[in-house]
């Protein structure tokens, strides 16, 4: 393991300069100091490997090794029990390819979420999903950084890395988030003052770290403000304590990462492992030697880049009535409605980026 890897007593508190193994802040994974071995080394927890290979949530993965599913090497598996690379693990029989975390290469997706959209991976009513749009992992799954309303847009992360999306989601670690937020109506100097001083909201105490004036034209203004959390509609929330109604809502960064300006409606580009870099040093994360796009991947970015790819119409269930452009799914014959038509999505960008452009700081 080179020497500029190893965390560091002032940011990793659960490890001392001394210790010849380190153990991350939860206590699920486990390694050893280069002093002792390879940096592809170590042991962890059996229930948060096998969750992290997408076979199901951490709590479903205790149950099914509660249930006697689980195997360790030919031997009944128990819940605690630590695994590592040379162990054979079977699920129902089946043999589950292991790979340590240490080794699983680092992605984090930036994805630009349209309005109409649910943050779910699953919707009862038959709605598209944020999940949708994302490729497809083998033995791994993608994990949503915060969320977005049905009606915001904006940017969206996602990686597959848990013990990041964690982190980087914790309140304590204090990750600026900016919106651009057209407003019915328009802020006083009074109101701005209470949104940054604080309001008493009904979960608690909440404001904005900075609110910033975006322009506009009649009734409708524009602000750019900021926040250190991310509670359930928390940004409309504080606006409508002060009278006022949001009538759209876009976010235009978090942490690190900016809206990538070339980026459309629908899509999602990969991070390179600068910009990963950059987002992990936010969180006192130690790198991995495989992080982001590389090789043929990155150069599709580069293309991408530079030749955007048009803006996605989103499909919704025919229970809104409203009929209009339909996008097939790869992997399903089936079609749903239509909630915007390709013009109502094309405005709805256009007037997302014209709101990210007045003002917001890229």
């Amino acid at each position: 393991m080179p020497q500029s890897n190893q965390p560091t007593a002032s940011n990793h508190p659960d490890t001392t300069p001394d210790s010849d193994v380190y153990t991350d802040l939860n206590g699920d994974y486990q390694f050893a100091s280069s002093t002792t071995q390879s940096s592809t080394a170590g042991s962890e927890k059996l229930q948060k490997a096998l969750a992290r290979m997408g076979l199901g949530s951490r709590r479903q993965m205790e149950e099914v090794i509660k249930s006697g599913r689980v195997s360790i090497n030919q031997k009944p598996a128990t819940i605690g029990d630590r695994v590592e690379q040379t162990d054979e693990i079977r699920v129902d029989g089946r043999l589950i390819k292991y790979k340590s975390e240490r080794e699983k290469r680092r992605r984090v997706l930036a994805y630009y979420k349209p309005e109409g959209e649910i943050c779910s991976a699953n919707d009862p009513k038959g709605r598209t999903t944020v999940f949708e749009r994302l490729p497809k992992l083998t033995h791994d799954r993608w994990i949503m950084v915060g969320r977005l309303d049905i009606n915001s847009t904006g940017l969206l992360l996602f990686t597959n890395d848990g013990e990041l999306a964690h982190r980087l989601m914790h309140p304590s670690n204090e990750i600026v988030r900016e919106y651009a937020v057209r407003i019915l109506g328009e802020l006083s100097p009074e109101m701005m003052r209470n949104l940054t001083e604080g309001v008493m909201l009904e979960d608690g105490l909440a404001k904005f770290e900075d609110i910033k004036q975006g322009g506009g034209e009649g009734v409708n203004k524009w602000y750019h403000v900021k926040l250190k959390e991310g509670r359930n509609r928390e940004v409309r929330r504080l606006i409508e304590s002060q009278g006022l109604k949001v009538s759209r809502l876009l976010r235009t960064s978090y942490g690190s990462v900016d809206l990538p300006k070339e980026l459309r409606t629908g899509r999602f580009i990969e991070l390179d492992r600068k910009e990963i870099h950059r987002l992990i040093d936010l969180v006192g994360i130690r790198p991995r030697v495989d992080m982001g796009v590389h090789g043929k991947a990155k150069e599709k970015k580069e293309r991408f880049q530079k030749k955007p790819l048009k803006a996605r119409t989103i499909r919704t269930s025919s229970r809104s009535g409203v009929t209009g452009t339909t996008t097939s799914n790869s992997n399903s014959n089936a079609s749903r409605n239509s909630n915007l038509n390709s013009s109502n999505s094309n405005s709805s960008n256009s007037r997302g980026r014209d709101a990210s452009n007045r003002g917001t700081k890229r």
